[in-house]
């Protein structure tokens, strides 16, 4: 076996290594002379039991290893490297191949499935895209231990963006205020995610963050929810009952699609704003709290004003900070933190690696709207990493989908995923909607439709 002479410092992939397995001695020749002048460390072998020394010895990015082999296949080796933990790419050869092999292939792990003979262009792109995987792999690795850095320190909010940058300079600023704040944006921009970030970094980060989501409570509870009631307050108090509010006491309470609250309620909770003590329903008693209140709407609160469906005096109380989270189409530079950030959250819960963010998927990305803005984009990422690729624009040709053996139908995939998150929910469907961007009302019907 030929050593392997320095590469070229110029060369396009120096920093990466490879080891090519052939018993050919003419192609595993043309390889090594190939690559040699292109790649970090290149060695050869005739055969796995040759190979596996060398991979004891060194580690290599990527394997260009022939099917058939003498003893051992290089299909069968490949399993055995995948269950021992190898995770650089694999580039299986064979000049013997049909549509079954080619999916044996991928589905054993391969990166790429190359029919022999080959001209140097098609192998070279073959590897460029292996490189240009791990590459991307190792950025967004950084990516996840410098994100927070990146978004001005502010736990949970993720964005390099300007836009963003300002936001947590802002959220900053006011945490360690006791003022009330109104966070303003459009659905799915991430308020309560800023509403947790303003109540961690403020001096009642040690008390309770509750939220409340006004949206879905009845309007003939909302009162008794948020106040609290004595028995008999109404028909079913069979008992007293302490409020939202009581139980955020030294803490936040978080007050998610306020323009939603009826205006019994709004006029109640003006009050309490200005006098900081609440009344049960049914209770001549006033309770004094200190709570802090954070409160959201993706609606134009002026708007809600001037059509008389909202309290003027309440939306002045509530504007004392005001903090507008952008949607994501105005900043696409931070898609790929948001990226980042969401694999390595759900990676561990799905029990799947995370995908590489190729440049043609970013750029697809990029250009599209997010009308559901970050939750749509966290939401993708989940989906994409049951189905094993990202689920943006057409479907991938058969190929693609052996990589992951994914022989379901995309009616069952989704059946899967619909019931992992409505797992998660504990079975809450309102939640399991939320969080797919899909109506309570299309939840049920496909509840139903599964006899769920």
């Amino acid at each position: 076996m030929d050593e392997t002479p320095t590469a070229d410092p110029a060369a396009p992939w120096r920093e990466f290594s490879v080891l090519i397995v052939d018993d050919e001695p003419g192609m595993l020749s043309f390889l090594l002379r190939a690559l040699r002048s292109r790649c970090g460390a290149v060695d050869g072998a005739g055969s796995v039991e040759e190979a596996r020394p060398l991979l004891q010895r060194s580690h290599y990015d990527l394997i260009i290893l022939d099917i058939a082999l003498p003893g051992l296949s290089g299909i069968d080796w490949l399993h055995e490297l995948r269950n021992e933990g190898y995770a650089g790419d694999v580039v299986l050869m064979t000049a013997y191949a049909d549509l079954d092999t080619a999916i044996d292939a991928l589905r054993a792990g391969a990166a790429d499935f190359l029919l022999k003979p080959f001209s140097l262009a098609v192998v070279l792109n073959a590897i460029q895209r292996c490189f240009e995987r791990s590459r991307l792999a190792r950025e967004n690795f950084v990516l996840r231990r410098e994100v927070s850095t990146r978004s001005a320190d502010v736990e949970g909010v993720i964005g390099q963006s300007e836009a963003m940058l300002k936001v947590c300079d802002r959220l900053k600023r006011i945490a360690p205020t006791p003022a009330t704040v109104l966070l303003t944006g459009e659905s799915g921009t991430g308020k309560e995610v800023a509403a947790r970030a303003l109540h961690r970094m403020s001096p009642r980060a040690d008390g309770p963050f509750v939220p409340v989501n006004c949206a879905a409570i009845a309007a003939e509870l909302i009162e008794s929810e948020l106040f609290g009631h004595v028995k008999g307050a109404y028909t079913g108090a069979a008992q007293s009952r302490e409020g939202l509010f009581y139980y955020a006491r030294g803490g936040t309470l978080f007050l998610d699609e306020i323009s939603e609250l009826p205006p019994a309620a709004q006029a109640k909770l003006l009050r309490v704003l200005e006098e900081r003590r609440i009344r049960p329903v049914g209770s001549e008693q006033e309770v004094a709290v200190d709570v802090r209140v954070i409160a959201a709407s993706n609606r134009d609160l002026k708007a809600e004003v001037a059509a008389q469906r909202f309290r003027q005096d309440l939306y002045y109380r509530l504007q004392v900070l005001e903090v507008t989270l952008p949607p994501l189409r105005d900043r696409p530079e931070d898609i790929p933190p948001l990226v980042a950030h969401f694999m390595s959250l759900l990676t561990p819960t799905l029990g799947v690696p995370p995908l590489p963010l190729d440049p043609r998927t970013l750029a697809r990305m990029t250009d599209y709207d997010w009308p559901g803005n970050v939750r749509e984009l966290r939401n993708l990422v989940e989906r994409s990493l049951i189905l094993g690729w990202f689920d943006i624009g057409p479907e991938p040709d058969i190929g693609i989908r052996a990589t992951v053996g994914n022989d379901e139908t995309l009616e069952a995939v989704e059946k899967r995923h619909i019931l992992a998150v409505l797992a998660a929910c504990d079975g809450n469907k309102s939640e399991t909607a939320r969080r797919l961007g899909i109506s309570r009302k299309t939840m049920d019907r496909k509840c139903q439709a599964w006899g769920i």
